[in-house]
């Protein structure tokens, strides 16, 4: 068993690092105030080939494994979660839908371009009345003469606005209920398809979020990912693997925490000392740095495990939830230790607090990432 990073993953992380610290980091805080999208950081994110980290060479991607994608995403995240949103939808829920169930022309004419950053992806599952119960979709695609016609609205869909492809789950057979549900490809701009409002959120507030309107959308039958009634397959599985995602999202986010609250209790002097030197704030920076290394360990072995070819939905969901749930009590532990000043926007920590709460709600609650636990307990022992 070896820890330690090869070469290749240890250069990845320097040279992420660096970015983060130099373009993500410096306009987080006004960005996320002004809810302004990071246009020219998602470029540059392409351009160096982390937009398809995992996507293979032959289709332009950077080729690289799931520990490289986890170290990437850590990385950006610590400066930006809003960045690292985006970055992940179109890594793990797009590129690697495409890359898993795609075919060799859907993978030619899609997959190379998102992989490269030359255009952005979206993934659509989610409904008005469909959340965690991800069968319950109303939204129909009906075929004629080679032509599915979708309509209905999705919503929560990350990357919406600026998206320019959507992979999106429509029902094709009602009677089929979750084995009658597809999956499809739709271009922007499409006659028929229109975007909502982004919505106003607590955090990751430079991501874009919204809903997708569908009314009679024409999508040729070409578009249509895999077999008719294969789409909550593809949603179950490209899901596991986006919750190592944001897996990495949330260590990001907790391991920000620890060097702001670590850097601040070293300046800060209170009573003639510096705060640090306190056994109240050394406990709380004690227990953050304990969590966040037992969160990395457990996003690395689900992401190595993934790698080798292995069954990972339990490690996946173990890590999602774990690692979100320390990012919570690593960004409310910061605060705290700012104290006041943690609880003004000037400081940025505020930012991390309401950043983390979103990584126990999407792509799969934390009470839906115990269930996947308990069910595959139940079935292996």
């Amino acid at each position: 068993m070896n820890f330690n990073l090869t070469d290749e993953q240890t250069l990845l992380q320097q040279t992420v690092r660096q970015f983060a610290e130099e373009e993500v980091a410096p306009g987080a805080i006004e960005r996320d105030e002004t809810k302004t999208w990071p246009e020219d950081i998602v470029r540059q994110l392409g351009e160096m080939g982390l937009m398809g980290i995992m996507v293979p060479e032959e289709y332009d991607g950077a080729g690289m494994d799931t520990i490289c994608y986890v170290i990437a995403m850590e990385e950006i995240c610590r400066a930006d979660a809003s960045v690292g949103v985006i970055m992940s939808v179109n890594n793990s829920l797009v590129c690697g839908l495409l890359d898993d169930f795609g075919s060799n022309d859907q993978k030619r004419k899609y997959l190379a371009p998102l992989a490269k950053g030359e255009c952005l992806g979206a993934f659509s599952l989610s409904e008005p009345q469909a959340g965690s119960d991800a069968s319950n979709l109303l939204c129909r695609a009906r075929l004629t003469d080679d032509v599915y016609h979708i309509t209905g609205t999705k919503n929560w869909v990350s990357n919406g606005i600026h998206s320019d492809v959507v992979v999106l789950f429509a029902v094709t057979d009602p009677e089929q209920k979750h084995h009658g549900i597809s999956c499809f490809i739709v271009e922007k701009g499409l006659e028929g398809f229109s975007v909502g409002k982004p919505e106003d959120k607590l955090g990751i507030r430079s991501s874009d979020t919204s809903e997708l309107y569908l009314d009679d959308v024409k999508v040729p039958a070409v578009n249509r990912i895999s077999d008719e009634g294969e789409g909550f397959h593809i949603a179950l599985a490209t899901l596991d693997s986006g919750r190592i995602g944001i897996a990495a999202q949330a260590l990001g986010i907790a391991q920000a925490a620890l060097d702001h609250a670590l850097n601040y209790a070293r300046e800060r002097e209170q009573f003639g000392h510096k705060i640090v030197d306190f056994q109240v704030i050394q406990f709380m920076l004690a227990d953050m740095a304990m969590e966040i290394e037992a969160a990395r360990l457990l996003v690395r072995r689900a992401a190595f495990t993934k790698d080798q070819g292995e069954p990972f939905s339990r490690l996946a969901a173990m890590a999602k939830v774990f690692a979100s749930e320390v990012a919570m009590k690593a960004a409310d532990k910061c605060v705290q230790i700012h104290g006041g000043y943690g609880y003004i926007r000037e400081t940025g920590v505020e930012r991390l607090l309401r950043d983390a709460k979103i990584t126990q709600i999407y792509e799969g609650t934390s009470e839906i990432q115990r269930v996947v636990i308990a069910r595959d307990l139940q079935k292996k022992g």
